[in-house]
């Protein structure tokens, strides 16, 4: 490549692998690509190594792809010699060496690499060009315009308006199909005892090689990986491939069990489809357009509620989370409005202690990288928040253990969500529970050390007296919420020993969390 035939270079995440932008649909040969494999990417939180493996080796697809349709490529592989190891070091010996007279890139989803970039661009002597995604349904400020005069971020206020703007499930204009606009209620059933989930659809990528350079790196992991069948798509075929699979065998039964949970069935009827979508293999329009076509071709055999579930994941969660990050960042991730400072206990990042719940869903996290998001609210979030972990400590473990976290849409999750420490942004109240619901959704209880049904004494759940120490040390900040007076209600009509026992009881857990 000669310094006179180039005049742009573009840069390209690896969170931007969508093959269908406008930059690829004409060949310019005044125009390099460039994605790199970064320390500076890796090392910002310790991540399991199927999400470093899942990355680099979409990334390295999407380059040859690039490459095949004739598009200048360059690729900076983890261990090249000439690695800087962050975007505006090899962006700027890129620039000086080939002396590029334009730099483009796409607008990033993170905050930090936002203003990264945007850092970089203002040292730069030559012009600079920000392009859209072209992946999302809304854009960053859409929520906030919406929500401009109001006090609150209702989420269903949000999925009205976007199911009426881009007309999904809509008739007449404005008027939800099927005359609801949420079929939530229909949606939160256990596994039957005799009910076996259909096995999820694995692939078998052979990554050795890539483990191998991310190891002769250091890059520093967590989890376990059989990079020989990787089981993750890693181009936009097999993601594809894993949409039709979900659209054929798991809608059906998506909706009714989207919340349940079950030792040993780690996927039951989940999309899975989080991280091709989050790095932009797919689009959230066609993953939308292609169920809705499923549904009205058999609505039969896809009932209505387990597509409108399947929607609101996608336009409504998905697209309000962002929305929420970029109206919030970034103080957003500063926000402790529980003051909780406790750590995380060691056994999360190994799966050991004896509470059922949470040793299936680490190691399966550990394992397999995923957790459907009742796993991560109801279990793991549920605990941290009931034992006061600090929730930037809350924070870097989902960052960093799960193949589809990326901070715009793990952050307002976790902290939002499931800890509150935004204090109502998100959510609106607490999502805490004792063993009751865990053991109403799940299996989990039954083969357990501690007895869910005991409160104190010995193999009292732990959840049971840490529910009630939870809401009794944050009296003054949730007695007046609406949505949890009952709980107040029930506390002050227990007996001043029961009460005493129960905080005693969470008092003794908090203090030897990591024996637990």
């Amino acid at each position: 490549m000669s310094k006179t035939e180039n005049s742009t270079l573009r840069l390209i995440l690896g969170d931007q692998l969508n093959i269908n932008h406008t930059w690829y649909k004409s060949i310019d040969h005044t125009v390099t690509y460039v994605l790199m494999e970064i320390k500076s990417e890796t090392d910002y939180a310790q991540h399991h190594i199927q999400k470093v493996l899942g990355f680099f080796a979409s990334m390295q697809n999407f380059g040859n792809e690039l490459k095949e349709k004739k598009h200048q490529v360059i690729y900076i592989n983890l261990n090249d010699e000439n690695n800087l190891h962050s975007f505006d070091k090899n962006c700027e010996a890129l620039i000086e060496k080939y002396a590029f007279k334009n730099f483009e890139y796409q607008m990033p989803d993170e905050y930090r690499v936002d203003l990264h970039l945007k850092n970089f661009t203002n040292t730069l002597k030559i012009t600079c060009k920000i392009y859209n995604t072209e992946h999302f349904y809304s854009n960053r400020e859409e929520l906030g315009n919406l929500f401009a005069s109001k006090k609150t971020y209702l989420m269903e206020t949000f999925y009205r308006y976007m199911r009426k703007k881009h007309q999904v499930m809509i008739i007449d204009g404005d008027k939800p199909l099927n005359g609801k606009w949420n079929f939530d209620e229909e949606n939160r059933e256990k596994l039957p005892k005799a009910h076996k989930p259909i096995s999820p659809f694995l692939f078998k990528n052979n990554l050795s090689k890539l483990e191998l350079e991310i190891k002769k790196a250091n890059v520093k992991t967590i989890g376990t990986v059989n990079s020989q069948n990787f089981i993750w798509p890693i181009n936009r075929a097999q993601s594809l491939q894993l949409l039709d699979f979900f659209i054929e065998n798991c809608l059906p039964l998506f909706g009714t069990y989207q919340d349940a949970m079950m030792p040993e069935e780690w996927s039951i009827y989940h999309a899975r489809l989080s991280f091709s979508l989050n790095i932009k293999l797919i689009s959230p329009m066609e993953v939308l357009d292609k169920a809705i076509e499923a549904h009205s071709k058999k609505p039969e055999k896809i009932a209505f509620n387990q597509l409108e579930g399947f929607v609101r994941q996608i336009i409504g969660w998905r697209e309000y989370m962002r929305g929420i990050y970029w109206l919030k960042m970034p103080d957003y991730a500063t926000l402790n409005y529980f003051e909780h400072t406790e750590s995380l206990p060691s056994w999360f990042w190994t799966g050991k202690t004896k509470m059922n719940c949470l040793k299936s869903t680490i190691n399966q996290s550990l394992e397999f990288a995923y957790a459907h998001h009742i796993q991560r609210l109801m279990i793991t979030g549920n605990f941290a928040l009931l034992a006061g972990v600090n929730p930037t400590e809350v924070d870097a473990w989902y960052l960093g253990i799960y193949i589809d976290a990326i901070e715009w849409v793990e952050i307002t999750n976790t902290r939002g969500m499931s800890q509150f420490s935004d204090g109502g942004i998100v959510g609106t109240k607490p999502y805490v529970s004792s063993a009751t619901y865990i053991h109403k959704m799940s299996s989990y209880c039954n083969e357990c050390y501690y007895d869910k049904n005991k409160k104190t004494g010995d193999k009292a759940c732990p959840f049971n007296s840490l529910y009630w120490n939870f809401y009794d040390r944050h009296e003054n900040k949730l007695a007046k919420n609406p949505r949890i007076g009952m709980m107040y209600n029930v506390w002050r009509k227990m007996k001043p020993n029961a009460k005493a026992e129960l905080l005693e009881q969470a008092e003794y857990y908090l203090k030897n969390m990591n024996e637990l």
